[in-house]
C-alpha cells in the first residue's frame, strides 16, 4: 500500500497527533512499528461499553494483540474538545475503512461528534493506568534522580545547632527561601547510590523517607517545624516538595526510535520484580523515553557447555527470552520509572529492556 494511501483516512487532526508521536513511516519501522500490519485481536468486539475501572492499557488489549499499536487504529475527532479522553460509559465501535481498522466513539454515546463541553470533570477520563498502582510510590519516592538530590534544599542543623531532632522541634535549611510559609515538604536521607551498569554513571540514590515538616519562617535558612518523624532528622539530609500526581492521560505506544536498555534495579528494595512493580531503568528524556512508552523486558540467556561441540569452544549463549512488558511513567534526564504490567517470568537488575 502506497504512503499517500495509508493516510487517506485519516482525519487532518489525527495526522498531526500521530506525527508527533512518530507518524513517519521510517521512524515507525525503527520503532518496531509496521503500521501496514495492525494486530488486531481475533476475538476484538464490534462495540465496547466503557466500564468505571477500566485502563487505556486494558481497553487497547481487548482491540489489538499489541496494545501499544494503539494510536494506529484511534480516530481523533478535531472537532471535539480534549478529543484523546474516554470516559465511562462511551461507546466504542470498532469499523473498518479501506481495509484498515479505526476505533471511534459511537454517535450515540455521550460525547458526539459536534463541538461540545464534556460535563464529567477530568478526573473521571480513563487512565492509561490504574492510579493506585504507583500512587505510594509517588507519594513518598523510595528512588531519587541525581537531578533530584542536587536541587533539593539540605537541613543545617536544628534548633541551638542540634545535630538531631523530632517531632515538634524546629530545624533550619538551607537554599528553601523560595519555600512558602505553611508548606509541607518531605525529609529524605539520600541512601545507596544507583549506578548505570553500563557506563558506571551515577543516575541517583535510594531514597529513605525520614520526616515531614512545615515551613514556619522564610528565608535562608528557612525555619521549618518536624511534623511527624519516622527516623532521626538532622544536617545532611534534603527537603522535597510532596510531588503532584504524574499525568495518567498518556498514550500506550511504542517509543519512536530503538530503545536498549537495562533493569537497573526495583523501586522498593527486592531482588526480583514482577508485575505491577515499579522498575527503574537507564535510558530517560535524553534517549527519547516519554511517559506512556511500552517496552518489553527480557531474561538475558546464560553461557552452558556443549559437550558435543568439536569446536574450539565449546560454550554456547542462549538466546534472550521475554519476560514482561514495561510502561513508562515517569521519566528523568537519564533514567526512568517504568512500571511492570505483566510478567511471565521474574525480572532482575541487569536484565535487558528495548522496543516491544
Amino acid at each position: 500500500m502506497a504512503r499517500h494511501d495509508v493516510f487517506k483516512w485519516i482525519a487532518p487532526a489525527a495526522i498531526a497527533v500521530l506525527l508527533l508521536i512518530g507518524g513517519d513511516r521510517a521512524g515507525a519501522q525503527q520503532g518496531g512499528i509496521d503500521r501496514d500490519v495492525i494486530p488486531v485481536a481475533p476475538d476484538a468486539p464490534e462495540r465496547y461499553v466503557v466500564q468505571r475501572g477500566d485502563t487505556l492499557w486494558d481497553i487497547s488489549a481487548k482491540f489489538l494483540t499489541k496494545p501499544w499499536y494503539w494510536p494506529e487504529i484511534w480516530y481523533v475527532n478535531p472537532e471535539v474538545a480534549n478529543p484523546h479522553l474516554i470516559y465511562p460509559g462511551d461507546v466504542l465501535v470498532l469499523t473498518w475503512v479501506d481495509g484498515r481498522p479505526r476505533l471511534a466513539l459511537e454517535q450515540g454515546s455521550d460525547l458526539r461528534l459536534s463541538p461540545r463541553i464534556r460535563e464529567e470533570p477530568l478526573s473521571e477520563a480513563i487512565r492509561a493506568i490504574p492510579w493506585q498502582l504507583i500512587e505510594a510510590f509517588v507519594s513518598r519516592p523510595t528512588v531519587l534522580a541525581e537531578e533530584q538530590i542536587k536541587a533539593a534544599p539540605d537541613l543545617v542543623a536544628g534548633l541551638e545547632g542540634r545535630e538531631i531532632s523530632g517531632p515538634g522541634d524546629t530545624v533550619y535549611a538551607r537554599r528553601a527561601d523560595q519555600a512558602r510559609a505553611g508548606a509541607s515538604w518531605l525529609v529524605y536521607e539520600p541512601g545507596q547510590d544507583i549506578i548505570d551498569p553500563e557506563t558506571g554513571d551515577l543516575l541517583g540514590r535510594h531514597g529513605v523517607y525520614a520526616a515531614t515538616a512545615s515551613v514556619t519562617r522564610q528565608g535562608d535558612p528557612a525555619s521549618l517545624r518536624i511534623l511527624e518523624a519516622v527516623r532521626e532528622t538532622g544536617p545532611g539530609l534534603i527537603l522535597l516538595q510532596p510531588a503532584a500526581p504524574p499525568p495518567l492521560d498518556f498514550i500506550p505506544r511504542a517509543p519512536e526510535s530503538a530503545v536498549e536498555g537495562v533493569v537497573v534495579t526495583a523501586a522498593t528494595p527486592q531482588t526480583t520484580m514482577g508485575q505491577f512493580d515499579v522498575v527503574v531503568i537507564n535510558r530517560g528524556a535524553r534517549h527519547g523515553l516519554e511517559p506512556g512508552h511500552v517496552l518489553s523486558a527480557w531474561n538475558r540467556g546464560i553461557e552452558v557447555r556443549d559437550d558435543m561441540a568439536n569446536a574450539v569452544s565449546s560454550r554456547v549463549r542462549l538466546p534472550d527470552e521475554q519476560s514482561g512488558r514495561l510502561m513508562v511513567v515517569q521519566v528523568f534526564d537519564r533514567m526512568s520509572f517504568a512500571l511492570v504490567l505483566d510478567a511471565s517470568r521474574d525480572i532482575a537488575a541487569g536484565d535487558p529492556v528495548r522496543n516491544p
